[in-house]
């Protein structure tokens, strides 16, 4: 994709909607809304890099309950004709078809390259990637596994979604304090990652979200690793220009 003149590209991930309760994420949710809506005019293309819910799951029939303005939003923004793209989160792994079939927005579950202005962009949520945590990525396993999602389908919408949204909750992933601080190169999974990234191919951007706290890391000389925080402490995002990415806040 080449970026037309005066467009950008923005980057956006962790707004963890329904967290704590629905009542609590609203007022979040109307700012995302809001920052939707200013960027729509100047926007080449959209980037959502997952668990823009805390909790989701698609029953055949049934998806849960709320978001009525986000989704709204999105359709709206998707219908004018600018691409939105959808990379799931490990809070909202269990999206299937729906925001293909009923927003005409792509899914993916895995890290995808995308060039824009001869620019390599690695892109992706980041859960399960680099060394160590061994006990996510066997827990992922396990969840993303077709007979699991058969079975979980099998309780009633009105016992499964609330049970899930329960231990959803519970798994502080909006309020770790561990997620407030930057651990040290050697520590930060996702840097890991990259570098080893880096040893086979070139890329000059690495994307992703997960981890919460906002950084840009040069890798080297070329190649930049930016996290796009999230919409819960923060309020950041990443934008392209198509000659520099930057990370940017949303001033309260």
């Amino acid at each position: 994709m080449n970026i037309p003149q005066g467009k950008k590209i923005y980057f956006s991930s962790d707004n963890h909607l329904g967290a704590p309760t629905m009542e609590e994420s609203r007022k979040r949710e109307v700012k995302f809304v809001e920052w939707l809506d200013n960027i729509k005019d100047d926007a080449a293309a959209i980037f959502l890099l997952g668990d823009l819910f805390d909790f989701w799951f698609e029953y055949k029939h049934v998806v849960p309950k709320g978001f009525v303005r986000t989704l709204g939003k999105l359709a709206e923004i998707r219908d004018s004709g600018i691409p939105v793209y959808f990379f799931v989160g490990n809070h909202d792994l269990w999206m299937d078809d729906y925001f293909q079939e009923e927003l005409n927005i792509p899914v993916y579950h895995k890290p995808k390259v995308f060039e824009f202005n001869n620019k390599k962009f690695f892109i992706g949520h980041g859960d399960g990637l680099g060394p160590g945590d061994k006990g996510f990525k066997r827990m992922k396993k396990v969840f993303t596994n077709p007979f699991s999602k058969w079975l979980y389908r099998w309780l009633h919408p009105d016992l499964g979604v609330p049970l899930a949204q329960y231990f959803s909750v519970k798994n502080k992933a909006i309020s770790g304090e561990e997620d407030m601080e930057f651990l040290g190169e050697e520590n930060e999974w996702l840097i890991q990652y990259c570098k080893r990234k880096l040893e086979t191919e070139h890329y000059d951007y690495f994307l992703f979200g997960h981890r919460h706290l906002p950084l840009e890391f040069e890798l080297n000389e070329r190649s930049l690793y930016v996290n796009t925080g999230d919409w819960i402490n923060y309020y950041t995002y990443a934008e392209f220009d198509g000659r520099e990415l930057k990370l940017r806040k949303i001033e309260s």
